[in-house]
Order: C-alpha cells, then sequence, then structure tokens
C-alpha cells in the first residue's frame, strides 16, 4: 500500500513507526514530517490546511489510504474531502469532530443520552458566565469551547481565577474564535485516565488505557500542557473500568452519533475522570492522544494497518489486536517555558546515545534538521513540546528507570522534563 500520513509531532512520529513497521506498507509519505518522522517516511512539504494540495499529492502518487494524525484537519473536514474524490481516509468527518472540536456539543450530547459526565453550563455572554461562576465557588473548571491545542482549559482553584479565565476566553484575547463560547463545568474528583476505541461508525473497538500528566511541573503543579508524560496500562484503569466505560459511554456514544446521521469513524478518545461512582467523561478527542498514542503504539503487537482500513471500511465488527502486557512509559521533554512564550532553534546533542539504552524508542514531536555539520545533520528543537523518550519493560518502575536513563544522556540545555511521570502508579506498588 500506498499511505499519506498527515501531521509532525510525536503522535505521528509513533504512528509512521508503526505503520512503516506493516509488512502491508510499500511506500509511506509524512506531511510535513519532522527530523524524527524522516527515519520512518518520507517528509514532504504539503501545507495539510491546503485539501486540494493533498486531494492532488494522492492522485499524483496512488496513496491508497491517508492517516490524518491532528484534530486541526479533522474539524476542518479534509475526510469529508478525500472522500468526496474516493481517497479513503481514517478519520471523523467534519460533522462527527465536533466532539472533539465543541466542547458544548460533546456537553449537550451527553446530557441528551444520559453520558455521565460533570454539571455544566455554556456561555457566550461574559457577564453571565461571570455570575455563574461565582454561584457554583471554586475549584471549577473553564474550557474554550473550540480547538485551542489542548491548552483551552483553566481549572480555577479560586472563583477569581475562573471569572479571569471566562473573561479572557470570551473577550477573544487568549484563544480568539475558540474561545467566543465558553463550557463553565463541575470540578471533577478522582483519578484522571485516557480510553481508547476505534469506531467505524457502528462497532467498537477497544484499545488500552493510559495515564496522561497535564501539569507542567512535577507533583501535577503548574499550568496545564498538551501533556508531559504517559504511561499504559493505568492500574486505575482495569478490566471493570474499562468494560464500565465501553458500556455506559463508547457504546452509547457511538450510537448516537449514528442516530443523528453522523456516524463516528476513527479513533475516539475518552478523557475521563475515574470517582467514587465509576468513570465520567470530561472530554472526548477525535484523534490519538498525545503523548498516549506514544505508549500505545509500543505496546501494540498487532500490525495496525488493517485495524486502520477496517474502522474506515466498516469492519471492526469482528476485528480484534494484541497488545503486549509489559508497561510503557513515555516523558515528554519540552522547551524552557512552555506552555507559554518558548524559545526555537536551540540543538539538541546526544540522541544517538540515548536511544541505544535498552527497550528504549524517541519519539520528535517538535524537530527540525538544521544545516550540516561535521558529523552530518544537526536536530534542533522547532516547538513547545520536542522529544517523547519513551521505554517499554515488565513494570512499571523498570520502564521509568529505562526512560530517564535515555534523558539523562540527551543534551539539550534549553529543555526540561517532569521527573515523576507514572508517581501514582509506582505508588501503589510501594
Amino acid at each position: 500500500m500506498h499511505i499519506l500520513l498527515l501531521g509532525s509531532g510525536g503522535r505521528e512520529h509513533a504512528l509512521a513507526w508503526k505503520i512503516a513497521s506493516s509488512p502491508l506498507v510499500t511506500k509511506l509519505w509524512c506531511a510535513p514530517g519532522n527530523a524524527g518522522i524522516a527515519r520512518e517516511a518520507e517528509c514532504v512539504a504539503l501545507d495539510i490546511a491546503d485539501h486540494q494540495a493533498v486531494i492532488d499529492f494522492c492522485r499524483t502518487n496512488a496513496v491508497e489510504l491517508v492517516v490524518v494524525g491532528p484534530e486541526t484537519p479533522l474539524a476542518a473536514g479534509i475526510v469529508d474531502d478525500l472522500a468526496a474524490v474516493g481517497i479513503k481516509a481514517f478519520g471523523p468527518g467534519k460533522r462527527a469532530a465536533q466532539l472533539e472540536g465543541s466542547k458544548g456539543f460533546t456537553k449537550d450530547l451527553c446530557s441528551e443520552f444520559s453520558i455521565p459526565t460533570g454539571a455544566y453550563r455554556r456561555f457566550d455572554d461574559v457577564e453571565a458566565a461571570l455570575a455563574y461562576a461565582r454561584a457554583q465557588g471554586a475549584p471549577i473548571v473553564v474550557k474554550a469551547d473550540g480547538l485551542a491545542a489542548g491548552k483551552g482549559v483553566v481549572v480555577a482553584e479560586t472563583v477569581d481565577q475562573a471569572i479571569e479565565a471566562a473573561r479572557d476566553m470570551l473577550s477573544g484575547n487568549r484563544f480568539g474564535a475558540a474561545g467566543a463560547s465558553v463550557v463553565i463545568e463541575e470540578f471533577l474528583v478522582g483519578e484522571e485516565a485516557s480510553f481508547f476505541a476505534l469506531c467505524d461508525g457502528e462497532h467498537a473497538l477497544p484499545l488500552v488505557g493510559a495515564q496522561d500528566h497535564k501539569r507542567a511541573f512535577d507533583g501535577d503543579k503548574g499550568p496545564n500542557t498538551g501533556g508531559m508524560g504517559a504511561y499504559s496500562p493505568a492500574p486505575v484503569f482495569d478490566a471493570a473500568m474499562q468494560k464500565r466505560t465501553m458500556d455506559e459511554i463508547i457504546l452509547p456514544t457511538v450510537r448516537a452519533m449514528a442516530e443523528a446521521g453522523t456516524p463516528f469513524k476513527g479513533v475516539l478518545y475518552a478523557g475521563l475522570m475515574i470517582g467514587a461512582q465509576g468513570p465520567k467523561i470530561f472530554e472526548y478527542n477525535c484523534r490519538f492522544g498525545d503523548p498516549e498514542c506514544q505508549v500505545m503504539m509500543m505496546r501494540l503487537k498487532s500490525d495496525i494497518v488493517p485495524a486502520l482500513i477496517a474502522s474506515a471500511d466498516g469492519g471492526l465488527k469482528h476485528f480484534d489486536l494484541r497488545w503486549s502486557n509489559d508497561t510503557a512509559l513515555t516523558v515528554v521533554m519540552a522547551a524552557k517555558g512552555y506552555p507559554d512564550a518558548y524559545r526555537k532553534g536551540s540543538e539538541i546533542r546526544g540522541l544517538e546515545a540515548a536511544a541505544k539504552v535498552e527497550g528504549v524508542q524517541i519519539f520528535h514531536a517538535g524537530t527540525k534538521f538544521g544545516t550540516a555539520g561535521a558529523d552530518g545533520k544537526r536536530v534542533l528543537a522547532n516547538g513547545g513540546r520536542v522529544l517523547n523518550v519513551s521505554a517499554v519493560a515488565p513494570t512499571v518502575e523498570e520502564a521509568r528507570v529505562l526512560a530517564y536513563r535515555a534523558v539523562d544522556l540527551i543534551d539539550w540545555p534549553e529543555g526540561f522534563c517532569r521527573r515523576d511521570i507514572a508517581w501514582r502508579a509506582v505508588g501503589r506498588q510501594k
């Protein structure tokens, strides 16, 4: 097969790494890719926001499957545009992608179909939003309705913080059009988990659970980020919790979307809070998580390509996948200043030595090649989250030791990482 992967982050590097290992693949391109993806695929300078340019590339190169990594092109309807000209794509169409593209859409769907979630209200008027925040008290969560690159959520610990966040979003200062409407919702108590299922519009195939670390600094301190590390499996998300999540959250959502005439195809990513009453959903994403995808791909023993095709073609009813029982863990190395202002262009050294640590795979999230030096191409930081140093081992403690051993071999003074990834799982086993 000829496959085109869209995206340039750590999620896409993990997908490229897994797709490239399939015996079904004869040619893999990635647009635009990054310095790490270039090891797995031919990177092409396509503007993935230009849907006609993507279509023209597919026609010229006889592409048989397009795998869409990030959420923005999904929300912009690239799958619909590809389907209209007979090109198969993995991912939901524009209307189904509202599950991620509009927080309010998802909350309303949960309310209508009795899918467990936190209490909420939607606002586009500043004064009404502020009055509601004052009445509810803190802690409380304020979310931009639209896509905000994983940063449109403020967990307000005080009413003043909630008021500031709502005013900032609704003024358009913080997230532009994405914040023209906000959702203010109940702060859920419990332990976070991420769960993924492949969907074909009618059926859903459970994948595995993982646990992300959203806060920037150790001890879950600092601002929310796109994710600073993850591990899988997560002890909080056992077989019983997976069954409840499928029965109470995933399958009702798939049925609701089908009934509405917007069948969901692709990967459904449920952000869950596991509390005393069981799982509650606080967000849906319509693509693989980042950095959860990295640990999932390291645990996946099956060929991923047939699963992607089955999702696109409606063939998941009798499909199954095999997973390693080992633990996979990834540590995100980010540019200092992230998730706020950060500098691009700093050189990263020591990657080859780090990659030689047994069980370690380094996925590039925000890198590019610099001009060649005496030893060949230099790798430069080109984003906020820059590297995903990942490891797989029989236990979470062993995986964590390996990942941080590799981190310590990377020479990048301009970067930082959390040093406590998987602290909940490690604490459980002590």
